[in-house]
C-alpha cells in the first residue's frame, strides 16, 4: 500500500507541473491589459510601463515563468497585483470560507442523496422511485444562481418575521466573536511557523472553530448563515448522489447473494443496509470524492450570491482584473486538492474492496 501511495504521488508531479504550465500561459494570452484592469481605462501609456516593469511582465515568458516556478518550490506564489500583498496570505485568508461551503454542501447532498436513492432502488418502479428520479434531473439542470436567488428571496424576505428567517449573505453576523483557537486555548507559536498557519486557517472555518472552542453562540449563527449556500450549491452533487447510489443498488439488488440472504429469513433492512449498500459503496465513494472537487472549484456563483468572501469569488474577481498570481495560485491549489481526493478515493477502494487489497 505505502508504494501505491508513493507511486501515485510521483506520478502527480508531471501532472502539477503541467497545471502550472498551462494556467501560466492561459494567465497572459487572456484578452485585456493588466495595468489597465487594475489602475483604471485612463491610466497613461507611461505609467503602464512603469507597472509593467515593476511587476516584471517585460521579461520573457520563459524568464518569468522560471521565476514563477522558483516561487513555487518556495511555496509562495508571487505578490498581487490588485490588492499588493503576498498571494499565500490571500490563499490563507480566503480558502478556508470556500473549504467550509464545500463541505457543507457535500454533508448536506450526502444526507440527503444516498438515503433518497436507497429507497428509491428498494422501491422500484414505484411511485416513489418516480419522484426521486425527477427531482434527481429537476436538480441537476437547475442553475445555482437562480436557485440561490430563489432560496434567498424566499427565506429572507418572505419568511421575514417567521422562525425559519435565514440571513440572506454573509459568514456571521455583526458584533459575533469569533477568537481564534490559539487565543482561546492560550497557546502560543512563533509568528509565520507551520503550526501558526494551520491553527490560524482552522481558526476561520467558523463551523469547526465553533465546534472546537465549545462557542455555542458563534456556531448556532454560522450555521444560520451557511444553509442557504450550501443548499444551493449541493442541489446538484446531492441529485447526482441519489442517481449513482439508486443505479449501484440496483445493481446490486439483483446479485444472486443477496436473494441468498433475504431466503435465509434475514431482516429486509439488514440485507439493504448490511449486504447491498456496503457492497454498492465503490461507485458513491467515486462520485462523492468528484463532488467535493467541483464543489471546491465551482463555487464562484454561490459565493458572489451570498456575499462570500472565497476562493471563487476572488478567482472570478482577479480574471477581471487579470491578476496574474492569484489566478495561477487560485488554480494550482484546486488543481492539488482533484489529485489529492483522487488519491483518497483510490486509497479507500482497498478498504471497500478486500478483493482489491488482494491485488
Amino acid at each position: 500500500m505505502i508504494q501505491y501511495i508513493l507511486r501515485r504521488i510521483f506520478a502527480s508531479i508531471p501532472v502539477l507541473f503541467g497545471i502550472l504550465l498551462v494556467t501560466f500561459a492561459l494567465a497572459r494570452v487572456i484578452p485585456g491589459d493588466p495595468c489597465r484592469a487594475i489602475l483604471g481605462e485612463k491610466a497613461t501609456d507611461a505609467v503602464c510601463e512603469r507597472f509593467i516593469k515593476e511587476k516584471g511582465l517585460d521579461q520573457p515568458i520563459l524568464t518569468q515563468f522560471g521565476i514563477y516556478l522558483k516561487e513555487v518550490t518556495r511555496g509562495e506564489f508571487g505578490q498581487s497585483f490588485r490588492f499588493g500583498l503576498p498571494v499565500t496570505r490571500l490563499l490563507a485568508e480566503r480558502l478556508p470560507t470556500t473549504v467550509e461551503l464545500s463541505f457543507s454542501a457535500l454533508i448536506i447532498a450526502i444526507i440527503i442523496g444516498v438515503p433518497l436513492g436507497i429507497i428509491s432502488a428498494v422501491k422500484h418502479n414505484s411511485w416513489i422511485d418516480v419522484v426521486t428520479m425527477v427531482w434527481a434531473n429537476i436538480g441537476v439542470s437547475m442553475p445555482v444562481f437562480w436557485l440561490g436567488l430563489m432560496l434567498a428571496y424566499v427565506f429572507s424576505l418572505l419568511l421575514k418575521d417567521t422562525p425559519f428567517w435565514l440571513p440572506p449573505s454573509g459568514r456571521i453576523s455583526p458584533g459575533i466573536p469569533s477568537p481564534a483557537l490559539t487565543e482561546v486555548w492560550g497557546w502560543t507559536f512563533p509568528e509565520g511557523s507551520f503550526l501558526a498557519g494551520i491553527f490560524d486557517f482552522i481558526s476561520r472555518m467558523n463551523i469547526l472553530n465553533a465546534l472546537l472552542t465549545g462557542n455555542w453562540k458563534l456556531l448556532k449563527d454560522a450555521l444560520q448563515h451557511m444553509i442557504l449556500p450550501a443548499v444551493a450549491l449541493g442541489t446538484i452533487p446531492m441529485a447526482l448522489i441519489a442517481r449513482m447510489t439508486r443505479s449501484a443498488m440496483l445493481d446490486v439488488l439483483g446479485q444472486d447473494y443477496i436473494r441468498t440472504a433475504r431466503a435465509k429469513g434475514l431482516a429486509f433492512r439488514n440485507v439493504v443496509l448490511k449486504h447491498a449498500f456496503r457492497n454498492s459503496l465503490l461507485p458513491l465513494v467515486t462520485v462523492i470524492g468528484l463532488s467535493l472537487g467541483s464543489l471546491l472549484g465551482g463555487a464562484v456563483l454561490t459565493e458572489t450570491i451570498f456575499g462570500l468572501s472565497g476562493v471563487g469569488r476572488t478567482l472570478y474577481e482577479a480574471i477581471t482584473a487579470r491578476d496574474y498570481g492569484i489566478v495561477q495560485a487560485f488554480t494550482v491549489v484546486i488543481a492539488i486538492f482533484f489529485v489529492a481526493l483522487n488519491l483518497i478515493v483510490d486509497i479507500s477502494y482497498a478498504y471497500l474492496d478486500p478483493r482489491i487489497r488482494l491485488n
